[in-house]
C-alpha cells in the first residue's frame, strides 16, 4: 500500500450513538498521520440500553460487517462497549473472532476489533489491576461492566452511574460534569479511571483535565478503540488531548 493511500476506518455503532463517530475521528486528525482517513458506519437499530435490546442490535452485527467489508475498510471497529460486556466474560473475543471471519468471507478481510476488548486490552498492557469507572448506564448495567473487567483480573473499585437509559440522552451529556463526578469517586486504591466506559457518553475533551484533577491516569472506551485502530492502520498512538494512554 502506499504510504500517502486513503485508509478506510468501518464502524458498527449502534442507530442511536452520535458521539464515536465524531470522538475517534478526531483522535485521528490530532495523529497528524502520513495519509488521509476515512470513516464509514454501518447501524444496527438501538434506542433504550436494556440487555433485550442490546442482545438485537448483537444479532444485527453480522449484516454490518458484511456491508462494512463490501467498502474494503483496513479496520472494523465494533463501537458498542455494552452490548458486548453484557453477553458475559469472553463475549469480545467471540465477536471479534466472528466477525473478522464474515468479512473475510465477504472478500474484505480486515481485523475487526470492539471498543469492549480494546478497553480490556488497554487496562492489560498499561498493568491497571484496580481501577475505578464511570458509566451512563442504570446500576445493573454498570454492575455488568463491573464484572466483565473482573473476569479479566481488573478491579474495579469504585463505580458511577449517571442512570441514563435513553441512549440519545447518553450522546448530549456534558463532559465537562465528569470532573465533578469523578470527586465523587473513592480513588485511594485505583491505578487508573475510565473516565466513560461507553463510547457514547462523551469524554474526549475532558480526559486531561480528568487527569490533573484525579492525579491518574485516565483512559474512555472511546481512547482504547481509537488506539487499536491506529495500530491497526500501522500509525503511531500519539494522540495530543487524549489522556496519557494516547500520549506516545
Amino acid at each position: 500500500m502506499n504510504a500517502a493511500e486513503t485508509r478506510r476506518v468501518g464502524l458498527i455503532v449502534p442507530s442511536s450513538n452520535t458521539t464515536i463517530e465524531t470522538e475517534v475521528p478526531r483522535m485521528l486528525a490530532r495523529a497528524e498521520l502520513d495519509f488521509p482517513v476515512t470513516f464509514h458506519s454501518s447501524r444496527a437499530v438501538l434506542h433504550s440500553v436494556d440487555e433485550e435490546s442490546l442482545d438485537r442490535m448483537v444479532a444485527d452485527s453480522d449484516r454490518c460487517v458484511k456491508e462494512l467489508s463490501d467498502a474494503r475498510v483496513d479496520v472494523i471497529a465494533y463501537a458498542c462497549l455494552i452490548a458486548l460486556m453484557a453477553r458475559g466474560a469472553g463475549a469480545h473475543e467471540k465477536v471479534e473472532k466472528h466477525l473478522s471471519a464474515l468479512a473475510a468471507e465477504n472478500g474484505g478481510e480486515a481485523p475487526v476489533l470492539s471498543s469492549a476488548g480494546a478497553l480490556i486490552r488497554a487496562l492489560q498492557q498499561q498493568g491497571f489491576e484496580r481501577v475505578a469507572i464511570m458509566t451512563p448506564y442504570m446500576p445493573p448495567l454498570t454492575a455488568l461492566v463491573a464484572g466483565y473487567l473482573e473476569a479479566y483480573g481488573i478491579e474495579v473499585v469504585d463505580s458511577l452511574s449517571l442512570n441514563v437509559a435513553d441512549n440519545v440522552e447518553v450522546g448530549r451529556l456534558d463532559p465537562s460534569g465528569l470532573v465533578d463526578h469523578a470527586r465523587g469517586l473513592d480513588l485511594s486504591r485505583a491505578q487508573a479511571l475510565i473516565g466513560s466506559a461507553c463510547v457514547q457518553m462523551p469524554s474526549l475533551e475532558i480526559l486531561d483535565r480528568l487527569e490533573a484533577d484525579a492525579g491518574l491516569p485516565v483512559l474512555s472506551a472511546a481512547t482504547a478503540t481509537a488506539g487499536e485502530v491506529l495500530d491497526a492502520l500501522g500509525a503511531s498512538r500519539a494522540v495530543p488531548g487524549a489522556g496519557s494512554l494516547l500520549a506516545t
